[in-house]
């Protein structure tokens, strides 16, 4: 007869408190929204970064690899630069005098 000790699983401290990547919101909701052309969506992806617990780190590392354009760290980037907001295409409308 055979006995079979089964050891505990030792997981790294870094480990059990890492999120799981799995529930981020640039994981969870529609990918196209961090790189959107429309201001609002893009306003839209900053709100999602707003809860995510990964958001300084998401932010820095973008910020390490020059990241051209998208929505990284709940920050807009345009050609490499961080922008409060996006403007919409086109030219801006006239004011009726």
């Amino acid at each position: 007869m055979q006995h079979t000790i089964e050891r505990p699983v030792s997981v790294p401290r870094a480990e059990l408190e890492r999120p799981q990547r799995t529930a981020l919101p640039c994981r969870t909701e529609d990918a196209d929204l961090w790189f959107a052309e429309t201001p609002a969506q893009l306003e839209q992806a900053k709100e999602f970064c707003a809860s995510c617990p990964l958001q300084a780190a998401c932010l820095a590392g973008a910020l390490d690899r020059a990241e051209p354009w998208g929505v990284w760290g709940g920050q807009i980037f345009d050609h490499g630069v961080v922008i409060a907001r996006k403007r919409p295409r086109g030219r801006p409308r006239k004011v009726a005098a």
